[in-house]
C-alpha cells in the first residue's frame, strides 16, 4: 500500500547500505553484532544509520524468526510489590537471552483477554504476577499452550510452576516480633481473598495462637489498598479500648491505616504499632519507616525467569513450585506499647 502523501518514509537497512556504499547484507551483518566486518566498516555503518534516524523493525524481526524469546508477564498496576517484580524481571530474562512483553491487568480489561494477547503476540511463556489468572481452569488451558510461572501465588493448576513466599511464616514473624516487644491486642487487617492473604492471616492466627493469645486473635476484613487500611483504621479508632498492634495486609494497606490513625492524633508507634507486608518502596518512605515482612523481590524474579526457560531450553515437563523464607526490616513504626 503506497504511503499517505507527505507522510515521512521510514528509513530501511537498504537506505544504510546505499549511504555507505555497500551490500544490504554487509549492514545486517553490523547492525545485528556478527562477525565479518571490518572495524572501520562497522563504524561507517553505524554512523550512516545514526545519521538517517534508523530503528530496527523489532517486530518484523521477531516474525523471521522461529523463536521469539519472548516471555509475556501480566502483572497489576496498583501494587508497588508487582512493580518491584516486573523491574528485576528484566535483568533475569537478559541474562538468559530474553525479552519481557508486559501486559498489564486493571477493572476495564478481561483477564483472558490479556492472557489471549501476549500470546498472540507470541510470548514463548507467560509470567503471572500476584493478581493475574487466579482460576486455576482458565491457568490449566493457558498452560497446555505455553509454560506458565506465577509468582507471588500457587492456584493448584494443572502444569504450571509457581515462585512465592512462604506467607504463613511471614506473618508469624510479625506477630512474634509484636509479642517480643510486649504487645498482646495484636489484630491483622487481612487481604481479602487477594493471593496470599489467606497464608498471611493463617500465619498470624497461628502465631497469636502459639503465645497462648487466642482471646484477642481478630482479623478485620481488608485489602491490598490504602483505602481497605484506612477502613481498618477508622473501624478501630471508634472502639473504645483499640488494640495496641495491627499486623496490615500489605505495605499499601499499612500505609492508609497509618495516615487515617495520624488524622485523627493516633501516634504510630508510641499509642499503635505497625507491620506491614511485602518490604516494598512504600515501607522505605522517610515519614513512614515501617516494619515489614521482606519478599526477596529479585530472587523470586530469577527464579521465575528460571523456571520458564527451563521449560524453553532443556524440556523440562515436570511442574515445580518453590516457595522462599521472608525475613523480617525492622524500622521506625512498631515499639512497645505504652
Amino acid at each position: 500500500m503506497p504511503e499517505p502523501a507527505g507522510a515521512a518514509r521510514r528509513p530501511t537497512m537498504a537506505d544504510v547500505a546505499a549511504h555507505v556504499g555497500v551490500s544490504r547484507q554487509l549492514v545486517s551483518l553490523v547492525l545485528a553484532d556478527r562477525p565479518g566486518p571490518s572495524a572501520r566498516t562497522r563504524e561507517r555503518v553505524l554512523s550512516a544509520a545514526e545519521d538517517l534516524g534508523y530503528r530496527a523493525d523489532t517486530a518484523a524481526r521477531l516474525l523471521r524468526r522461529a523463536r521469539s524469546r519472548q516471555f509475556g508477564v501480566l502483572f497489576g498496576m496498583g501494587y508497588p510489590m508487582d512493580g518491584h517484580l516486573v523491574e528485576e524481571l528484566y535483568p533475569a530474562a537478559a541474562e538468559l537471552g530474553y525479552g519481557l512483553v508486559l501486559g498489564a491487568m486493571a477493572s476495564t480489561r478481561d483477564e483472558r483477554a490479556a492472557i489471549d494477547e501476549l500470546v498472540g503476540l507470541r510470548c514463548e511463556a507467560l509470567i503471572l504476577i500476584g493478581l493475574a489468572a487466579q482460576a486455576p481452569a482458565l491457568l490449566a488451558t493457558v498452560a497446555e499452550q505455553v509454560p506458565v510461572v506465577e509468582v507471588g501465588q500457587r492456584t493448584g493448576a494443572r502444569n504450571t510452576d509457581s515462585v512465592r513466599t512462604a506467607d504463613t511464616e511471614g506473618a508469624r514473624m510479625a506477630v512474634d516480633h509484636l509479642v517480643g516487644l510486649g504487645h498482646r491486642a495484636i489484630v491483622h487487617v487481612d487481604g481479602g481473598g487477594l493471593p496470599g492473604s489467606d497464608g498471611r492471616a493463617r500465619g498470624y492466627s497461628e502465631a497469636m495462637r502459639a503465645h497462648g493469645l487466642d482471646r484477642h486473635t481478630e482479623v478485620l476484613p481488608g485489602g491490598y489498598s490504602e483505602e481497605s487500611g484506612a477502613r481498618a483504621a477508622r473501624a478501630l479508632l471508634a472502639r473504645d479500648a483499640p488494640p495496641t498492634a495491627v499486623v496490615a495486609a500489605n505495605d499499601l494497606c499499612a500505609l492508609g491505616l497509618v495516615a487515617a490513625l495520624a488524622r485523627s492524633g493516633v501516634n504510630v508507634p508510641g499509642d499503635v504499632s505497625v507491620v506491614g507486608y511485602d518490604d516494598s518502596r512504600t515501607a522505605h518512605l522517610s515519614f513512614l519507616r515501617l516494619t515489614s515482612v521482606r519478599q526477596d523481590a529479585e530472587r523470586m524474579a530469577r527464579l521465575a525467569v528460571r523456571s520458564a526457560a527451563e521449560r524453553l531450553d532443556q524440556g523440562r515437563a515436570r511442574s515445580r513450585h518453590l516457595v522462599l523464607e521472608p525475613s523480617l526490616t525492622v524500622r521506625d513504626s512498631t515499639a512497645p506499647p505504652r
